[in-house]
C-alpha cells in the first residue's frame, strides 16, 4: 500500500517487489565468459573450464530472469549458448588431440626419436611419421 506522495511502484515496471531491481550479474559473468571461452577454447581451462562455468552461471541467470527476480534474460541465454558452442568445439580438438597421441603412428615416431642418436636419425624419424600419417 502506497503512502503519501509515494508512488504505488516504486520503480516504473517493477510491481514493488524489491528483489526485481536488482542486477542480473550471473548474466553478465556468463556473457563474459562466454566470450571468453569461445576466445580461447583450443586450450583445455579456456574451452571446458571456463565453458562450463559460464553454461551454468548463464542457465541459473536465465532462470532468475525468467522468474522475474531478474534482468537481462537474453544476455544469459547469450552466455550459456556461447559456453556451450566453446565446450563442445574443445571437447572436439582434445578428442582428437588424444586419439592422435594414442595412435600406433605416433607410438613410433616416439620410439624412433628417444633411440635417435642424432639429428640425421630425428630428421629420418620425422619424415617417416609424416610418410605414415599421409599414407593412412
Amino acid at each position: 500500500m502506497a503512502h503519501y506522495g509515494q508512488p504505488a511502484h516504486p520503480y516504473p515496471g517493477q510491481h514493488g517487489n524489491p528483489e526485481s531491481r536488482t542486477g542480473n550479474g550471473l548474466a553478465i559473468a556468463a556473457l563474459v565468459l562466454g566470450i571468453t571461452a569461445c576466445v580461447f577454447f583450443w586450450t583445455v581451462f579456456g574451452g571446458i573450464v571456463l565453458g562450463l562455468v559460464g553454461l551454468v552461471l548463464g542457465i541459473i541467470g536465465a532462470r532468475r530472469a525468467r522468474g522475474g527476480r531478474a534482468p537481462h534474460r537474453g544476455m544469459a541465454i547469450v552466455g550459456a549458448v556461447l559456453s556451450a558452442l566453446a565446450v563442445i568445439a574443445s571437447s572436439v580438438i582434445v578428442a582428437i588431440g588424444v586419439s592422435f597421441l594414442t595412435s600406433d603412428s605416433f607410438k613410433d615416431y616416439n620410439d624412433c626419436v628417444q633411440h635417435a642418436d642424432s639429428k640425421s636419425d630425428r630428421d629420418q624419424c620425422a619424415k617417416d611419421f609424416e610418410h605414415d600419417v599421409n599414407d593412412n
